[in-house]
């Protein structure tokens, strides 16, 4: 009871009385996040797997990037590949766990207005240069298997300088609409969001006016970031994989096979949660609310910890370097 009471004291807000006695909020100071809705009892336990997850995913990727600055062998396209996608994964797991965290541990649920659409921005912003960045490494590894004498020709530093200027500028402008889409609108009755963070539809579902605009531009974005992602990687794939299958020996077939497949189930691991929180929005209305949100976590969790491990450690000139730089401290 005292936090629904907390919830409903806007008193410094603007607003205006409807007939039906609805208060309309046209800019809330506040939102509060429920965390796992269902699940509040269980968020201490909830919070040590998130917490471990997010753990690996600081110091994985930190540890490709400080690798790749050490080493002048790694200066090449494969690994400034992987230096974008550590990156992007630092800022994807940061703009959510820390929060996340604080209402598991803390019950701190209010986040203010502009941090909401802050981090809504920065959430949808990187993910979708995530995408595009899947897309460069699979490029990289279609011309490094099927193409490798024209490697070197192909993937030119200034070539991937405009592949990471083009996924940057494509993830910055498609996602800058959204947070001023999402305050023009009115807000009413509540400023209750049934998330662990703030998810653009969870967001604008609280609006009391029309979001198809919101809702239209979305399905836009998806259409204009994932088809063209997810064909170019299955094409890419498919054809890595005829090359493997033509490879002379069995052992060589076998553990270029287990790196691509590994490749693809950290690509699965962040499309699937994402594709299937953004369908449940709009039409799963019998899917359990405390599913759907643990749902709508995997795409956010799960890649930045296996990307590092996946593509990083078990690449073996990262991997050797590792070694040799944790053997030289004790030394």
């Amino acid at each position: 009871m005292q936090e629904t009471l907390f919830c409903l004291r806007v008193g410094h807000l603007p607003y205006t009385m409807s007939d039906s006695n609805t208060t309309v909020f046209t800019n809330p100071s506040f939102f509060i996040l429920l965390g796992i809705p269902g699940l509040e009892a269980a968020h201490v336990w909830i919070s040590i797997p998130f917490c471990a997850m997010y753990t690996i995913a600081i110091l994985g990727n930190f540890t490709i990037l400080l690798i790749v600055r050490l080493e002048q062998s790694l200066h090449a396209p494969m690994y400034y590949f992987l230096c974008m996608l550590a990156v992007t994964d630092l800022v994807l797991s940061t703009a959510t766990l820390p929060k996340m965290l604080s209402i598991f541990w803390f019950n701190s649920r209010m986040i203010e207005f502009s941090a909401c659409l802050t981090q809504l921005y920065f959430i949808h912003c990187f993910a979708v240069m995530e995408s595009g960045i899947f897309a460069a490494l699979a490029l990289d590894r279609y011309v490094a298997i099927c193409d490798p004498l024209r490697y070197s020709t192909i993937l030119t530093n200034a070539v991937v300088a405009k592949i990471g200027l083009a996924v940057l500028l494509r993830g910055f402008l498609l996602i800058l609409p959204r947070p001023f889409l999402t305050r023009r609108w009115p807000y009413c009755r509540t400023n209750v969001i049934a998330h662990t963070y703030c998810e653009h539809i969870a967001v604008v579902k609280l609006a009391c006016a029309d979001i198809s605009l919101s809702s239209y531009y979305g399905l836009l974005i998806r259409f204009l970031v994932d088809v063209p992602d997810v064909s170019f990687i299955t094409f890419s794939y498919s054809q890595i994989l005829r090359a493997i299958f033509s490879l002379p020996t069995k052992d060589t077939r076998l553990k270029t096979f287990g790196t691509c497949g590994s490749h693809l189930c950290v690509i699965l691991a962040f499309y699937i949660p994402s594709l299937f929180s953004s369908l449940t929005h709009r039409f799963g209305h019998n899917v359990p609310l405390h599913f759907h949100v643990i749902i709508a976590n995997m795409y956010l969790l799960v890649p930045p910890m296996l990307n590092p491990i996946i593509y990083g450690v078990r690449t073996k000139q990262i991997r050797d370097r590792l070694l040799h730089l944790l053997t030289h401290k004790r030394t």
